[in-house]
């Protein structure tokens, strides 16, 4: 399946990367947030055999049988400095194969593309990270800081038996670190500048919108389907789910999406107001999805529970809402919420997470922007507020701020955000050691 193993100490990381993403899409990884998954378990030997190979002592962790991370940190020139870290989730979502047109487990070359599950979230990053690792490992190269790299479990269940068992079992293997980046972050777009010619724009992450994932359950009248029944609980249930539906969430620009949509418009020429931005927006291509998410608050619902035959009228009907907030909507979301829901729907709250809002300024987005500009001298970097979550809202918990860098200078033509959780994922070969070439010029120099 992968390219030939080399490991010669003239090796450079953009040699070895193609191989390290085919093998570790090749490790069915799925996630199914049930705990029915095959787990990280084998990914996880894969990193360690990898890692140990060029003479790092990592530490493997499981947080239960099977749900394991890999933990290693490499000595910079300065260990009184914050420590960074660099960190990737081993998990991906399922996949159906029937909607594909490769296996989504075969790590396939493909029209010079990687395809497969995890290809774009977040393999390719994963194999940038341990390329570049494994690369000063050989060499003996050393950072200006210390640098904890982080391969975490559990991720696209919201990091609960990854990056957060970690936080809070195991603090001691991030101590002295203050900043990190991971996934979602850093790769092109290419859009229209006002002289008509086209230029990439990579877009940095410096926010997360937080996550509430609640369960509304609806009560009623448990009843024969034959008789009428006006405290009918799938009803009630259909009549709270049309009215959150049917909610306009005022739009509001935090700062993230501000300096974005200002750069873009600076960029383009073209101008956007408080209430409409779609003009802008349609130079974004498919990554005008994330960026809509993050102009309000959103809920969307995703999954239905009621009843158990078909002529019984069941006492409860549940349904699962996936909630996004700004940073600092918190409560105004839950309110909305439960208010919408009425008197007869219980709202709890299955999972949440905290919103997150980084500078886009200092040295360490200095070091982002300058290893671009090194690869791509004519680009434009800018910020942008992510609509989902990263392991990054775990790390916060211990005061770290966190970064999506995942860079790639990726094909005009390619539609890559919504691959994202998607079908037929793939990257580039070109965009993969771009990014290698960028994330080891920024690790040697933040």
């Amino acid at each position: 399946m992968a390219d030939e193993r080399t490991s010669t100490e003239d090796t450079r990381p953009e040699d070895e990367v193609v191989r390290l993403c085919q093998d570790l899409i090749g490790i069915d990884t799925s996630n199914y947030g049930d705990g029915s998954g095959p787990g990280e378990r084998k990914a996880a030997e894969y990193v360690m055999t990898e890692l140990t190979e060029v003479g790092l002592e990592p530490e493997i962790v499981e947080s239960e049988p099977g749900r394991a991370s890999v933990i290693v940190r490499v000595e910079g020139e300065d260990s009184e400095r914050g420590a960074l870290c660099v960190h990737g989730h081993l998990d991906v979502v399922p996949a159906n194969a029937d909607d594909w047109q490769v296996n989504p487990f075969g790590a396939e070359i493909k029209d010079d593309m990687i395809w497969g599950r995890g290809a774009v979230d977040m393999k390719d990053m994963d194999a940038m990270i341990l390329a570049c690792l494994r690369d000063l490992a050989r060499t003996g190269k050393k950072p200006p800081r210390d640098i904890v790299f982080a391969f975490f479990a559990d991720e696209e269940a919201g990091g609960v038996k990854g990056s957060g068992w970690l936080v809070d079992n195991r603090p001691e293997l991030f101590e002295g670190v203050t900043e990190a980046i991971s996934e979602v972050g850093g790769y092109s777009v290419t859009v229209p500048d006002a002289q008509g010619q086209q230029r990439r724009a990579y877009l940095l992450q410096t926010a997360e919108k937080g996550i509430l994932w609640l369960r509304l359950t609806a009560h009623g009248r448990a009843g024969h389907g034959s008789v009428p029944n006006h405290e009918n609980a799938v009803v009630r249930l259909a009549e709270a789910i049309a009215r959150i539906d049917a909610h306009v969430w005022p739009r509001q620009y935090v700062a993230s999406v501000r300096q974005l949509l200002d750069g873009l418009s600076d960029l383009t020429g073209v101008s956007y107001t408080e209430d409409d931005a779609s003009a802008l927006l349609e130079h974004l291509g498919g990554a005008r999805g994330f960026v809509e998410g993050t102009l309000q608050d959103t809920a969307n619902f995703t999954m239905l529970d009621s009843g158990y035959k078909h002529n019984v009228i069941p006492q409860t009907a549940s349904a699962s809402l996936d909630c996004r907030f700004l940073p600092g909507h918190e409560d105004e979301l839950m309110s909305t919420i439960q208010e919408l829901a009425g008197e007869f729907v219980e709202v709890s709250v299955h999972h949440r997470d905290i919103a997150l809002d980084s500078p886009f300024e200092g040295a360490l987005v200095d070091a982002m922007t300058s290893s671009l500009l090194a690869e791509d001298p004519e680009a434009v970097i800018l910020p942008y507020c992510l609509s989902g979550g990263t392991d990054n809202k775990g790390l916060k918990r211990l005061g770290v701020n966190g970064y999506g860098f995942a860079p790639l200078r990726l094909p005009a033509d390619l539609d890559f955000a919504p691959m994202f959780h998607g079908i037929d994922e793939r990257v580039p070969i070109d965009s993969l050691k771009f990014g290698t070439r960028v994330l080891q010029r920024f690790l040697l120099s933040s």
